[in-house]
C-alpha cells in the first residue's frame, strides 16, 4: 500500500498531483479520461468511484487527479486518499512494451521507419517531459505524417490552457529547430 509523501499544486486548478512513496506503476503512464475507460483498472476505477473526478493519470510514484471545475479541493482531497492509500504498490519487473509505454511513444518511434520519431522522442524525453511529470502530467506521441505530428497530453496538462498554448508552441519550435523546419505539432 502505497503511502502519500505530498500532494502539489499543478499549473491546471483542477487538477492536484499525489507523490507517493511507493510506484504504483513500473514506468507505464495509464491515463482514463473518464469512469467507463477504468472499468478494468483498480486504482482509476476507485478514484472515479470517489465522486466528481473528471480524469485520473498515474505512472512510477504521482498520481494526478482532476476534478470537475465546481467542485472544491478541501472536501475531494481527504476522499481521494483512502483509495490511494489502499493501492496496491508496484512488483516485480516490467515487460518491454511496459517500459517503451512510459517514454510516451518510445515504442511507436522503435517501430517506425521515419528516424524524425526517435528524435522527436529523445528530445521529448530529455527536455519536455521530465518538466510535464514534475507538473502531475505528460505527453505522448501517438504519430506523425508527413509534417505534422500528433501528441496527446495526460494527467494536469491535459486540460490545462497553458499546454494548448504556450507549451504547445514551445514544443513546437523546438522540434523545428533540431528536427524539421516544416514540423507541425497538433495536440489531440
Amino acid at each position: 500500500m502505497p503511502k502519500i509523501d505530498n500532494i502539489e499544486e499543478t499549473p491546471n486548478p483542477n487538477a492536484i498531483k499525489f507523490v507517493l512513496k511507493e510506484p504504483v506503476t513500473n514506468g507505464a503512464a495509464r491515463s482514463f479520461h473518464h469512469a467507463a475507460e477504468a472499468t478494468d483498472d483498480p486504482l482509476a476505477r476507485s478514484l472515479f468511484e470517489v465522486g466528481p473526478v473528471v480524469s485520473v493519470f498515474y505512472m512510477g510514484n504521482m498520481i494526478t487527479v482532476e476534478k470537475a471545475e465546481e467542485e472544491d479541493w478541501d472536501d475531494l482531497l481527504p476522499r481521494l486518499a483512502v483509495p490511494i492509500r489502499a493501492a496496491a504498490a508496484a512488483a516485480g519487473g516490467a515487460s518491454l512494451a511496459t517500459e517503451a509505454g512510459a517514454q510516451g511513444g518510445a515504442l511507436g518511434a522503435v517501430l517506425s521507419d521515419d528516424p524524425r520519431l526517435i528524435r522527436i522522442n529523445e528530445i521529448l524525453d530529455e527536455r519536455i517531459r521530465p518538466a510535464l511529470a514534475g507538473d502531475g502530467g505528460w505527453l505522448e506521441v501517438l504519430g506523425i505524417k508527413d509534417n505534422t505530428l500528433t501528441i496527446k497530453y495526460q494527467g494536469a496538462c491535459g486540460s490545462c490552457p497553458s499546454s494548448i498554448s504556450g507549451t504547445l508552441m514551445a514544443i513546437e519550435g523546438m522540434l523545428r529547430q533540431e528536427v524539421d523546419p516544416e514540423l507541425e505539432v497538433v495536440a489531440v
